[in-house]
């Protein structure tokens, strides 16, 4: 039976599941886990400094050279640091592809929850219940989820495409199982 991946990079779409799947690998493998949101957001919805946010993925790459689990998409701002050609990037995209009915309740159930509870999330950060009536998928990450849908399936199928060791898990029995092939390994 073939070792399992070290470096695992998990992206998709926002209410895919990514971050839960990520604290289940990690939690499989023994690895170390970092959040991407958690990186990027600073308190009060503001981005962290960019320079400030890559040194914390850097310190976190070199500080577990053996292997890591890193959810999130976050390519624009990433600047190559977890492309899968360079010699610190994944093993392995996990890409977690749910159908988008499936994709948009969790997400609008999610963030409902959220709101209603007022939990925390990164720094002090809440759901807004007014921000689910707005338009701008910048401000309302239900609509986020829903504009970005077919660009993140058209984004990850062009990566399939060209060779990248993408590994593309089609629906929750798909995740399932291999979570349990990570456990029997």
């Amino acid at each position: 039976m073939d070792d399992p991946p070290r470096r695992i990079h998990i992206v998709g779409v926002s209410g895919t599941g990514k971050s839960t799947l990520a604290r289940q690998v990690a939690d499989i493998l023994d690895l170390p886990q970092l959040e991407l949101d958690e990186v990027f957001w600073d308190a009060d919805w503001t981005f962290r400094d960019l320079d400030d946010a890559r040194a914390i993925v850097r310190t976190f790459l070199a500080d577990n050279p053996t292997g890591w689990v890193i959810d999130g998409v976050w390519t624009r701002r990433l600047d190559g640091l977890l492309d899968t050609d360079t010699p610190d990037g994944p093993d392995v995209v996990v890409w977690p592809d749910h159908a988008r009915r499936a994709v948009m309740f969790r997400v609008t159930r999610r963030t409902v929850l959220r709101g209603v509870r007022r939990e925390g999330i990164w720094h002090g950060n809440r759901e807004n219940p007014r921000d689910w009536f707005r338009r701008d998928p910048d401000k309302n990450i239900i609509r986020w989820a829903w504009v970005m849908y077919p660009e993140t399936r058209n984004r990850m199928q062009a990566r399939i495409d060209a060779g990248e060791p993408v590994l593309r898990l089609a629906g929750q029995r798909a995740v399932d199982d291999w979570l349990r092939s990570l456990k029997q390994r």
